[in-house]
């Protein structure tokens, strides 16, 4: 091993890290793939809850960069060479049927991640892809503004004309998502914005959530506060659990409700009834006292409310759930309305890693050309993956990032390299 020189080696066998290498083996570079785990694709067989949510079917490419916040533009070079109609291309043309299901969600017809790693393993072999499992990197060896080799903990020296790297973040530690990648680009001159948990369940000061513990919501607005400024919100489905609260408006503001815990206390202000405004909302409570004027209060909210949530409501109303609906008084109903449309909750911390599906931070884009992946710090450099500062929502945003950064930084690699080869 010591004596072979490859063309590209690529650490890490994530989506990122196996598009890079079997992309630079299609064009013809001697590739190698260097994975600590005892298999490729531990983290990608846990998407989308094992059904493998692999993209987003949202083909303009302006509105799809838009979704990763600040740092949108930069991905619009990596998403022109594979976006989400390329990567259903990729798929589709080794034999994986794929459908798209509501909220425009890219999975596999067989609803099985670990087809979508099937086809993946399967391109490696077709370029020659030579994998080493269970091999940990101690160490990026460079001479001047090169990576010359890398070191294995085994004391193996492994020798390549370009690297490649795609370790990940430090969600899900068990699949190897360690955040070592870090540490080595840090000693290599990168500047790595620091890594928090992001798409990641929220833990609630109060304990009525937990009351509400299993009960999912949909169409209701979730607003972040901050020193009375709002500083985020999303529109659509949250759950409550046992801790605190999820589901996916949850998760896409976690990352910034993270940084913002960081600077002081979070306030979150849940409104059930978005698409009403308060007097709108009023003539429909009132409409429904009408319909049920000879019934008890806690009886009366059927037609409005889940059934769980009823309880909760009629507490935090201050109304009587005895009193007859026609005896209701206005100030009530007032204070009913406020429950409705201005539920709060104090943040006490997210989850943390353990539990996130990525990570927000990682590589300064600063420091990566978006057109080719390359580093500009190290000039034989390649980034990939999670490792980088991108990230989206939930809902195939971050598979895309990986199959777009990765094949665009195989491809770059692997094209000097068979252009520059000896």
């Amino acid at each position: 091993m010591t004596e072979d020189i490859f063309d590209v080696v690529v650490i890490g066998g994530g989506p990122s890290g196996i598009m890079a290498a079997g992309r630079a083996g299609e064009l013809g570079a001697n590739v190698l793939l260097l994975e600590k785990n005892n298999s490729l694709g531990k983290k990608l067989l846990l998407t989308g809850k094992g059904r493998g949510n692999l993209s987003k079917a949202e083909f303009d490419l302006k509105e799809l960069a838009k979704k990763y916040g600040r740092e949108g533009d930069f991905f619009l070079s990596a998403l022109s060479v594979l976006g989400p109609k390329e990567t259903m291309e990729f798929f589709e043309k080794r034999g994986l049927r794929l459908k798209i299901e509501r909220g425009k969600r890219i999975f596999p017809k067989s609803n099985s991640a670990a087809d979508i790693l099937r086809v993946l393993l399967n391109y490696l072999s077709k370029g020659k892809v030579e994998i080493m499992t269970e091999v940990q990197v101690k160490k990026l060896v460079a001479k001047g503004k090169r990576i010359e080799k890398v070191v294995l903990k085994d004391g193996q020296e492994i020798f390549a004309r370009s690297f490649i790297i795609c370790t990940g973040g430090r969600v899900f530690p068990g699949t190897g998502s360690t955040g070592e990648g870090y540490v080595w680009l840090e000693k290599l001159g990168h500047t790595i914005v620091k890594p928090r948990p992001a798409l990641v369940p929220l833990k609630i000061k109060e304990s009525w959530p937990r009351s509400l513990q299993g009960l999912s919501l949909k169409n209701v607005e979730l607003t972040v506060w901050q020193n009375n400024k709002k500083k985020d919100s999303r529109f659509g489905e949250m759950l409550f659990t046992h801790f605190g609260i999820s589901g996916p408006i949850v998760l896409d503001l976690s990352g910034k409700i993270g940084e913002l815990l960081e600077k002081g206390r979070v306030r979150l202000v849940l409104d059930l009834k978005p698409a009403l405004d308060f007097q709108i909302l009023d003539k429909r409570l009132q409409s429904d006292f009408l319909k049920y004027s000879s019934k008890l209060f806690k009886n009366s909210l059927d037609d409005l409310l889940p059934q769980k949530l009823i309880p909760l409501i009629i507490k935090l109303s201050g109304i009587d759930p005895g009193k007859k609906t026609n005896g209701i008084k206005r100030e009530e109903r007032l204070k009913l309305l406020k429950s409705l449309k201005d539920l709060e909750m104090e943040v006490l911390g997210t989850l943390g890693f353990g539990n996130a599906i990525v990570t927000l931070g990682g590589v300064s884009l600063r420091e990566i050309e978006g057109k080719t992946m390359k580093s500009k710090i190290i000039e034989n450099l390649y980034l990939a993956g999670e490792v980088i500062n991108l990230h989206g929502p939930t809902g195939g945003y971050n598979l895309q990032q990986g199959w777009s950064t990765g094949f665009l930084a195989g491809q770059s690699a692997g094209e000097i390299q068979i252009k520059n080869r000896p």
